[in-house]
């Protein structure tokens, strides 16, 4: 049998090659996957020769299949995951291996924790989605608000905030994948289930500093209840927009109309399609760039009963090492369970704790 190994789809994208980087600076020897042959030999170059390539294209699923084997760990970074993610998923099910990807879309988590988890369980198969700055630092602040709470905590609310060059850093890829979640249906978690969610926003209190964020759907609403069955309100708020986010909220709640109209997804897709075709790689790091997250747990009268701030650097940067981290700790230790899992499922909260204090991401209190 082969030996198990991890399996880098989508390796020569900006993300993917920050990934394989961080991988091996942990003394990984990951197989390269992409669509184009002669950046994949640059890349295993690049990093030191001697790494195996395959070549794999979303649009030859088949192709993807070859690649992933029993006991692999599969991590994907090919988006717009709406899109172009379901052939990962399906070589990863197949294979019953360890799939971990760097979606922050909406409706691609929701897709599976709701579709693809119970055919993966079936199969053996772990698919921890949404493994990056999307979202494993709000899960890892949520569950420990929650710890610290008690079982008193009904609510809780997560925020994400960026400072220094966020725009700038922004890679082709973010942005096509930011363009696909403007007209996709938005959700959040209230009174034990997922509703349907537009455009509200809340202030937090970050450093000083009044932030104000706008709702979106989150790994965390499908994560955190299930760990914490007193848990009737899960809120997760990015508040990279500043001061447009209460704008921001605005226009969100005419999505559904807007998104009705004739045309604009087609025209929604052919824009995130040249974004990819154009737009390049992320600017490199800025010394100043920095990242926020919060977490506020609350009792059933709206009290406050434990906060938790984390904070680390580039966001970019964080995702790939905590990529690296999960996809070696996976190889080596396996991860706890099967199906769709959330990061503390598959790590358990202090080894996920560690993990990202790793690579930056530190707990304040």
């Amino acid at each position: 049998m082969a030996i198990p190994r991890i399996v880098l789809f989508g390796a020569t994208g900006f993300t993917g090659r920050l990934t394989a980087e961080a991988l091996v600076a942990r003394g990984a020897r990951p197989l390269l996957a992409g669509r184009d042959q002669t950046r994949l030999t640059a890349l295993a170059d690049a990093l030191g020769g001697g790494l195996p390539i395959a070549v794999a294209d979303v649009c030859r699923p088949e192709s993807v299949r070859r690649i992933v084997a029993p006991g692999d760990v599969l991590i994907s970074t090919v988006g717009p995951f709406v899109r172009w993610g379901e052939a990962a998923i399906a070589a990863a099910t197949e294979a019953g291996a360890v799939y971990f990807d760097t979606t922050g879309e909406p409706t691609f988590v929701k897709r599976i924790f709701q579709r693809h988890g119970p055919a993966a369980a079936a199969r053996g198969a772990a698919l921890v989605t949404a493994f990056g700055y999307d979202y494993v630092p709000g899960n890892l602040a949520a569950a420990l608000a929650l710890r610290k709470a008690g079982p008193g905590a009904v609510r809780v609310d997560v925020g994400y905030f960026v400072e220094g060059g966020t725009a700038r850093r922004a890679s082709a890829g973010t942005r096509a994948s930011a363009l696909g979640m403007v007209l996709e249906p938005m959700y959040g978690f209230r009174e034990g289930r997922i509703v349907p969610e537009h455009g509200r926003t809340r202030k937090f209190l970050v450093d000083g500093r009044v932030r104000h964020g706008l709702s979106i759907g989150a790994s965390e609403h499908f994560t955190l209840p299930p760990a914490h069955p007193g848990l009737r309100e899960v809120n997760v708020y990015l508040g990279w927009l500043g001061g447009l986010t209460r704008v921001a909220g605005v226009l969100a709640k005419a999505t559904p109309v807007i998104a009705a109209l004739p045309g604009v997804r087609r025209a929604t897709e052919a824009l995130a399609d040249r974004v990819l075709r154009t737009g390049g790689a992320g600017a490199p790091a800025g010394a100043g760039m920095s990242s926020s997250v919060v977490a506020e747990a609350y009792d059933a009268g709206g009290r406050r009963l434990a906060v938790v701030h984390l904070t680390g650097g580039d966001p970019y940067e964080f995702t790939a090492g905590v990529l690296a981290w999960a996809a070696t700790t996976a190889l080596a230790e396996g991860v706890r369970g099967t199906g769709a899992l959330g990061p503390v499922d598959a790590f358990g909260l202090d080894a996920l704790t560690r993990g990202c204090a790793e690579v930056g991401m530190t707990v304040r209190g």
